[in-house]
């Protein structure tokens, strides 16, 4: 056995690598944390994105939803997380002057909205629905920060059979076609099934489900608040905490190798160094993980979390492209009824009807980019100008980031990234434009060497920059928030879902049970498993 230099070593210094280097740090172990960028944060990080321009921009990760008041309490962080007034905006394709605007602020008006589209009868069946689903958040959240329940426990939290088998035993397809009658208003509650999942809507997989179960039950009311000062602010308190604990934080350390016995061996300055831990934490994707293993045996190691398996890891796959813009102001819209405040205040859906997100996962499961991309929008400067210089926020300007779904990473190759990155912005902006009353390139502001301010990243420009396998946001196919009656229970880290096969390492980012999204939860576990040992 490697003796050790360390309690922990974590490899990774994402979000969650740094929530468990703050709670093992607090609890009196010796931390080192290594993070090969030369900025923690990982996905969680706001950035200079246009030259010239004094914009911070939450680059990759944009709103939160699942990190829990308790990680925010137990570790005195000072994160500002805004409301937003309205939920959603979608614009009617087959008549785009009118659209499905929800209001929080105002009933009768979403209401009224509802009518407005035609889709009156679903206004009640919308309000059951998302009533029913904070049930289950109300259920389910308390225990992420837990032990993991098992499947027949799970279900008698939620406490009603006919909801259980709706959201979790049946795709989620059949729950939304059941339950709503508008194509538009199916389409909105199927976005959350979706997002960085390539999957159709009646898949056996229930791969949608499990994604759709994680973005309505974030502490225990689903909604997803704009972090004040950008994600930057997030992870900078998190690293802020963990440094005040004692825990060790070192950047630009590349990880080369890991063995089962705790050893690690990372690269700095064009030194070699080698460190061992008690335990190692991986904030990696299982996937880099297994790479690690491999380097270090010269033999594939599998290391599936929440289960010692043994099985290989296959590369993960995403299937979205983003695109941050800046504007001069915010877009005119076809739809006079309804501000661009209010439309984009919320999360703008665009193209994104039940049958449109139904062709367009067919269109690129062909291999095509489909004729209509489907997409989503978020302006963080509505909610919080505090991202912008005071001189950008006197201008009106504005900034907007699009998640364009079924844009798999199957596609992409070192050789054809740059072409299908240009094909994926245009596609990008057609969208857009058709809903707009007025052509969004018009109103690009310019960075300092006069080019537009648009910003396009492809699944493999995130496996690039952040050692992401095939760009997937949740670092591999996401798991249910519980265990099978039958699973393996028996150690610590088996019951907090961040088990591998050897017992020294655990995976603690988004690849653990219960990982994904900005949450700290798959951090936070993986320090109590090792407490708990």
């Amino acid at each position: 056995m490697t003796e050790p230099t360390h309690d922990v070593v974590i490899v990774g210094g994402g979000h969650n690598g740094l929530t468990a280097a703050a709670y093992l740090a607090l609890a009196g172990k010796s931390v080192l944390l290594l993070e090969q960028g030369d900025q923690v944060g990982g996905a969680a990080i706001s950035a200079a994105a246009f030259a010239g321009i004094d914009a911070r921009l939450s680059r990759y990760s944009y709103l939160v939803s699942l990190l829990p008041e308790r990680i925010i309490s137990e570790l005195g962080l000072s994160i500002g997380l805004a409301r937003r007034r309205y939920s959603s905006y979608t614009p009617d394709p087959s008549d785009t002057t009118g659209g499905l605007l929800v209001d929080r602020g105002d009933d009768a008006a979403t209401r009224a909205s509802f009518t407005r589209v035609g889709a009156a009868g679903d206004f009640e069946p919308w309000n059951a629905f998302y009533q029913a689903t904070e049930h289950v958040a109300r259920a389910l959240f308390p225990t992420v920060c837990e032990p993991l329940p098992t499947r027949s426990e799970a279900r008698r939290l939620v406490g009603d059979d006919a909801l259980w088998d709706a959201l979790i035993e049946q795709p989620l397809g059949r729950v939304i076609t059941d339950r709503f009658g508008s194509g538009l208003v199916r389409g909105v509650v199927a976005t959350d099934g979706l997002i960085g999942t390539f999957t159709a809507l009646d898949d056996a997989s229930l791969d949608a489900n499990r994604c759709f179960l994680y973005h309505v039950i974030g502490n225990e009311t689903g909604d997803w608040d704009v972090p004040i000062g950008g994600m930057g602010a997030v992870s900078g308190e998190l690293e802020k905490a963990a440094r005040a604990a004692g825990a060790r934080i070192e950047t630009g350390a590349r990880a080369t190798s890991v063995t089962p016995d705790g050893e690690v061996r990372y690269e700095q300055d064009g030194r070699d160094i080698v460190v061992a831990g008690r335990y190692v934490l991986a904030n990696v994707a299982p996937w880099v993980l297994q790479g690690l293993l491999a380097d270090a045996t010269g033999a594939a190691s599998g290391t599936a979390s929440g289960a010692a398996s043994g099985r290989p890891v296959a590369k993960p796959e995403g299937a979205q492209v983003k695109v941050n813009l800046l504007l001069t102001r915010l877009p005119k819209l076809r739809d006079e009824s309804v501000s661009p405040e209010a439309a984009f205040g919320g999360t703008f859906h665009i193209n994104e009807t039940y049958d449109q997100l139904e062709t367009a996962y067919l269109q690129a499961a062909g291999g095509d980019i489909p004729g209509v991309l489907p997409c989503e929008i978020y302006c963080h400067s509505l909610t919080d100008p505090s991202i912008l210089a005071p001189e950008l926020v006197a201008a009106g300007v504005q900034t907007l980031t699009v998640f364009g779904l079924h844009a798999p990473s199957r596609w992409l190759t070192e050789e054809n990234n740059d072409a299908l990155r240009e094909r994926l912005q245009a596609a990008v902006l057609a969208s857009l434009n058709s809903v707009l009353a007025e052509p969004i390139e018009a109103l690009l502001l310019t960075d300092a060497a006069g080019n537009p301010c648009v910003e396009t990243k492809t699944a493999l420009d995130l496996e690039h920059a952040l050692n992401m396998p095939g760009g997937n946001i949740f670092h591999g196919p996401l798991d249910w928030p519980f265990l099978e009656d039958d699973a393996r229970r028996d150690t610590p880290a088996e019951r907090w879902g961040v088990a591998t096969e050897h017992p020294r390492i655990l995976v603690c980012g988004a690849g653990a049970r219960r990982g994904g999204g900005v949450s700290g939860i798959g951090g936070h576990n993986a320090a109590m498993a090792v407490l708990e040992d």
